[in-house]
Formats: structure tokens, C-alpha cells, sequence
């Protein structure tokens, strides 16, 4: 696993063997690319990269599942950004919900990738990062791009009152109990609900319970 000095040198993070033993069968075939290690979790990385800190020997990048065991993709991507500021980070996962991109952004990677991109798109992402630019999955930056020309969806878009209400959701009261809690008709704590659903674009009040603890409105 050894590569020149001058490789872009890449730690993969995946609890599918397959999906890793995969990368690692594309980089073996990519000239300036290499593979210097991989973990099964988040947990397993960090060690692994405390090890190779103390040897002079971290990753210039590190591709990240994002969901997985113990501590997933965003959460390591976070304590990496903070522990070793100099590695960047690229999101390699079949989720491409806006929320998941905005919260993996947010925490400092340098890519979003889905599974299914070519490995050309892999490819450059890994590049991209190695030169400290920003790299989205062409489908991902379609969502962002959406997002940005339509404001008024997401979280974002709620209005004060409607971001009280769903913090109530989540704390399990009812229409009626919101209405008590909040001095109104059971009638408006109701249009309230389902303006905030709408907006938010779910379905029930448990998806709105768990986007205000995602969210950190409320704590789980």
C-alpha cells in the first residue's frame, strides 16, 4: 500500500467489505492514487489515524460511509476536522437528502459522492479535496442548487411560531396540548402542524419529531 511521495494517499472508511475491497481495486489502478489503509466504522478510523499521526503518516484524504456502527460518517468526519485539520474528508454514500449534504458540509467535508458515480467522479472528488476544493456529486449539486432558488423550503422557511410548534411535536404534545401550551384555538395549533409538515415536506408527526432532534431543536 505504499505509494510515492508525491500520491494523493487515501484511507477508506466502510462497514461493507466489498465496498472497500471495490475502492481499493480502482486505486490500485489509478497512477497517482493510493490506498495507505481502511477501517469498518468510525471508532476503527480514528484509531487508526491517531496511530499513523504519531508515525507522520496520515491520509491527505479520507473516504467516508455515512451511515455506519458506532460512529457514522458525519461524526467522524467532524472529530477528523477538528484532530487533524490538514486531512480533508469526501462523503462516499447512496443518501443525497439535502439535509444529510447541508449537515456533512456544515461539518467541514470536502465532497459529497454517491455510490453509484462513475469512478471518474470518484476520482475527482479525491483530486478535489487533495486540493482543498469542494466536490458534489452532480446529482447532489442539483438538489443543492434547488434549494438555494427555493428558500422557502426546509427548516429554513419555518416561521417562529412554526418552529415553536415543532419543537412541541417533538416533545410529544398533541394538537390540543400545543394549543394549551401556546395560549391558541386547537384549530390554528392544528394549521400550524400542517403548514410545518408541508414546508418540511414529511408526512407525519413522528418525521417531524425526528428532524427537530436532527436538527438540535430538542434533545433525543
Amino acid at each position: 500500500m505504499s505509494g510515492r511521495t508525491t500520491d494523493t494517499t487515501v484511507f477508506v472508511v466502510d462497514d461493507h467489505t466489498v465496498v472497500r475491497r471495490g475502492i481499493a481495486s480502482f486505486l490500485e489502478f489509478t497512477d497517482d492514487i493510493t490506498l495507505v489503509g481502511e477501517a469498518a466504522d468510525g471508532q476503527e478510523a480514528l484509531d487508526a489515524l491517531g496511530a499513523m499521526s504519531i508515525r507522520g503518516e496520515l491520509p491527505h484524504v479520507v473516504l467516508l460511509d455515512l451511515q455506519m456502527p458506532r460512529l457514522d460518517g458525519i461524526q467522524t468526519a467532524e472529530v477528523i476536522a477538528e484532530r487533524y485539520p490538514q486531512v480533508r474528508t469526501v462523503i462516499l454514500t447512496s443518501f443525497s437528502e439535502i439535509e444529510r449534504v447541508q449537515s456533512a458540509l456544515a461539518r467541514g467535508v470536502s465532497g459529497y459522492v454517491l455510490k453509484d458515480a462513475s469512478s471518474d467522479e470518484l476520482e475527482e472528488a479525491i483530486r478535489a479535496a487533495r486540493r482543498d476544493e469542494v466536490f458534489l456529486d452532480p446529482a447532489v449539486a442539483r438538489r443543492v442548487t434547488q434549494r438555494l432558488v427555493t428558500p422557502s423550503h426546509g427548516l429554513a422557511a419555518l416561521s417562529a411560531r412554526e418552529r415553536e410548534v415543532l419543537v412541541l411535536i417533538a416533545q410529544g404534545l398533541s394538537n390540543q396540548a400545543i394549543a394549551e401550551h401556546l395560549s391558541i384555538s386547537e384549530r390554528t395549533a392544528r394549521t400550524h402542524v400542517s403548514k410545518l409538515l408541508t414546508k418540511l415536506d414529511l408526512t407525519s408527526r413522528t418525521q417531524a419529531a425526528l428532524v427537530a432532534v436532527r436538527e438540535g431543536l430538542v434533545q433525543p
